[in-house]
């Protein structure tokens, strides 16, 4: 079937070198007073706060963001369905993660005080099976699931969003390539849809399950609605490497957005070490040396670690 869009991604790129994506979502909401000490994470807001979720969106945006990925990354039916919201419930909360990042982007954009010159992009978050599980699975992969399963799992939520007007899809903190598979078979039934596909890395070679990362980017070379490839979610010198190693084996662009600098510690749950924009900042040189041109951050990044990314890539276009 003939696709209707052009490539968001693409086409971005043909008018800017890079393009800075957002930061943490749940990091700048906990900054709002949010509690997200739940297994529905920054979709509790949904819930309780969404005006938050627009207003943490249009923070990123005025500091320079060209995209903004939404707050769906652990809003599922099968989530919601465990709070007692029925199907068309849930689908209509996954929805508004959506409506809330596109009505922030326009707000913005009709403000006029932007210094993009592409409208920016909002790319609607999908995470892995073990977000929903919030049981560490989704840095690990070994979920013990067959494919159908999650086949089910995905298919209604990447509906629910392509069909509130995302401009295309985030496929973010893949740990396992069985179910990088089964997503971008899954994007077959969404012809006029683009996706990108971020993994979460064991180490700078190999994705969480122990999948070489070469075997992940040949698998998607051949499929078109995967517009982009990289990493997020991992420390900043082990994503560097592995988009190294990504360049080598696709010609897709490719994109990471690492943690602040900070280290996570399970036993305690706090985090610790540098996490400061500066160092983010002088960072991003190698990333993009490396082969990235899709940057932005993930874990413990605000909107600080976003503008002087901006502010300084913005500058090279």
């Amino acid at each position: 079937m003939q696709k209707l869009n052009m490539n968001p991604i693409e086409k971005f790129l043909q008018q800017n070198s890079v393009m800075v994506l957002d930061g943490a979502l749940a990091t700048e909401l906990e900054a709002y007073g949010c509690d997200l000490d739940d297994p529905l994470w920054s979709a509790k807001v949904l819930l309780e706060n969404p005006e938050d979720i627009k207003e943490v969106h249009k923070e990123y945006f005025k500091a320079g963001a060209d995209c903004a990925i939404t707050a769906s990354y652990q809003a599922t039916i099968s989530g919601f369905a465990e709070r007692g919201f029925s199907e068309e419930q849930s689908l209509s909360l996954i929805k508004k993660t959506v409506e809330l990042a596109r009505s922030a982007r326009d707000e913005y954009w009709e403000e006029g005080s932007y210094g993009n010159n592409v409208k920016p992009l909002v790319a609607a978050s999908i995470g892995p099976y073990g977000a929903y599980l919030a049981d560490g699975s989704e840095y690990t992969g070994n979920y013990g699931v067959t494919d159908q399963q999650l086949v089910d799992f995905h298919r209604p939520r990447m509906k629910a969003l392509v069909e509130a007007g995302a401009d295309l899809l985030a496929m973010e903190t893949i740990p396992s390539f069985q179910e990088a598979r089964v997503l971008a078979t899954l994007l077959f039934e969404f012809p006029e849809t683009y996706a990108w596909m971020s993994f979460t890395l064991k180490n700078g070679k190999e994705i969480s399950d122990g999948t070489p990362l070469r075997t992940c980017a040949e698998e998607l070379n051949d499929s078109s609605q995967v517009a982009s490839v990289g990493v997020n979610c991992a420390p900043m010198e082990i994503a560097a490497e592995a988009v190294a190693v990504l360049k080598k084996h696709t010609d897709k662009p490719l994109l990471m957005y690492p943690n602040s600098g900070e280290t996570y510690d399970p036993d305690s749950n706090t985090w610790y070490g540098e996490g400061s924009s500066v160092y983010f900042d002088d960072a991003s040189e190698q990333w993009v040396e490396r082969g990235a041109s899709l940057i932005g951050g993930c874990c413990r990044t605000t909107p600080q670690h976003i503008r002087v990314l901006a502010e300084k890539w913005k500058m090279k276009r």
